[in-house]
């Protein structure tokens, strides 16, 4: 289906997401994915930071407000704390965690799961180990629901936009303080 995979790999796809168990035949399945040049520890916060504001594009899904550039010393997400923020008003409710590694939330009738998946320098391709590059991490993130299936085209084409522009700000946030 067109708008379904960004930037993942067909073991990205193939792989297990907290989401999974959470809807039964979802008619939505979305996969997205960057590589962040930075280890999973510098990526984290920004993710969990997610519950302050959806790090896209703000002047569509933020009611203009700016999310924030620097982070903002929030404890670890729990279980049942709001997921997200649009306009500073609360959305969705985080249904699972596992800090450093994962985080699931439930918005507008969906399920997301963010995955944060180390990668280690390939030390053939750096010539027999260069170790003064940072390890880098693979953020990737499933969308799935169940809706109309005449609006599923819609949906992921629209969740496309939307979460690659996140990512891609995740990405360069977590660069930034790498």
């Amino acid at each position: 289906m067109i708008g379904d995979r960004w930037g993942v790999t067909d073991d990205d796809v193939s792989r297990p997401y907290p989401c999974d168990e959470l809807v039964v035949s979802p008619t939505l399945r979305a996969w997205r994915g960057v590589r962040v040049e930075a280890p999973a520890a510098a990526v984290w916060p920004w993710v969990a930071q997610v519950r302050l504001a959806p790090y896209s594009y703000d002047w569509v899904d933020n009611r203009g407000r700016r999310s924030p550039r620097r982070l903002m010393d929030l404890p670890e997400p729990r279980v049942g704390d709001a997921f997200t923020a649009s306009g500073g008003r609360p959305m969705g409710r985080i249904v699972s965690v596992d800090p450093g590694k994962q985080l699931t939330g439930a918005i507008m009738g969906g399920f997301m799961s963010y995955v944060l998946v180390p990668e280690r320098p390939d030390p053939a391709a750096a010539g027999g180990g260069d170790h003064s590059r940072p390890d880098a991490t693979r953020l990737l993130l499933k969308v799935v629901m169940r809706a109309p299936r005449w609006t599923v085209p819609g949906l992921a084409v629209g969740d496309l936009v939307m979460a690659r522009r996140q990512l891609l700000t995740f990405k360069r946030l977590a660069e930034g303080d790498a």
